[in-house]
């Protein structure tokens, strides 16, 4: 039995390629799952080609990818997914019912038709699944696998994710924004009792102040939900491209200070979810 999370983007909103953000990471969101003999994905931003260059190396040929939403961020890796060009593949994508598409594979089309990219959708050989879903929906996905969907913040909607594993839970809470004075029950709900609850912590207080509406949350409104929820640890993610390894380590520090669960997400890393470490803290991989 193995539940591992290793974290290939980090950003949110605009990968960094500077020497400045090497520490925490610069690709856009991307996560892997390895869950028994399944592997699933969440968003597909630009930390996804990586990871399927991985996937070629070890013949991997079945993946579930869980999109949060259609935002360029979180999928503007996809059209760059090596596996995707394998007639040997199999992936399966799941994303939220979008208004005015009849699925996310409508969406995808788009975004590799001319004059936005050379090469169509159609030139992916593997075979591909594109599903709907709605928040609230369960996935059972496979023996002991399940995905818990609820609905988030943000502007046109997005999805959050719990994989329950091995009798362990992790959350996938990006992109989200929160209401001053109110926590977000449909995220409480989501995230009650987990084990790890990533968390969209793009902002500072001071910086959400002239952000509001923009659909994005801060650490302060993480430390307070998983309090709430019982949760035992916060992990720090879609971090702002303007926040380099020195901001980053600040920013880390101080909700440490206020929840010693919380850590950073940093790309490369590799959390062992049946094996986490007794003193609510992770270490960087």
């Amino acid at each position: 039995m193995e539940f591992k999370v290793k974290f290939w983007g980090v950003r949110g909103t605009f990968p960094c390629a500077y020497a400045s953000h090497l520490t925490y990471g610069g690709n856009t969101s991307c996560v892997e799952i390895t869950a028994g003999d399944r592997t699933l994905i969440l968003d597909a931003g630009t930390g996804l080609r990586a990871l399927g260059q991985r996937f070629r190396r070890d013949k991997v040929q079945h993946a579930t990818l869980l999109l949060s939403h259609a935002h360029w961020d979180h999928i503007n890796g996809f059209p760059f997914f090596e596996p995707g060009y394998c007639p040997d593949f199999h992936l399966d994508i799941f994303a939220r019912d979008l208004s005015g598409c009849s699925c996310i594979g409508e969406v995808l089309t788009t975004c590799m038709e001319k004059p936005l990219f050379p090469v169509p959708l159609t030139t992916m050989r593997a075979k591909m699944a594109f599903q709907n879903l709605h928040a609230g929906d369960q996935l059972d996905l496979g023996p002991g696998l399940v995905v818990k969907t609820g609905e988030l913040n943000h502007p046109g909607g997005a999805v959050g994710y719990r994989i329950e594993y091995g009798g362990k839970a992790f959350c996938y809470v990006t992109d989200t924004e929160h209401v001053a004075g109110r926590l977000d029950e449909n995220i409480l709900r989501l995230i009650e009792g987990a084990d790890i609850v990533l968390y969209d912590t793009t902002y500072t207080e001071e910086e959400y102040a002239a952000r509001v509406g923009w659909g994005h949350s801060t650490w302060n409104e993480g430390v307070k939900l998983v309090q709430e929820a019982g949760a035992k640890r916060l992990c720090l993610f879609h971090h702002d491209p303007d926040h380099d390894d020195k901001a980053m380590a600040a920013i880390e520090r101080d909700a440490k200070l206020a929840f010693p669960g919380a850590f950073a997400a940093r790309e490369g890393a590799v959390l062992d979810m049946l094996n986490l470490p007794s003193d609510a803290t992770i270490a960087a991989a």
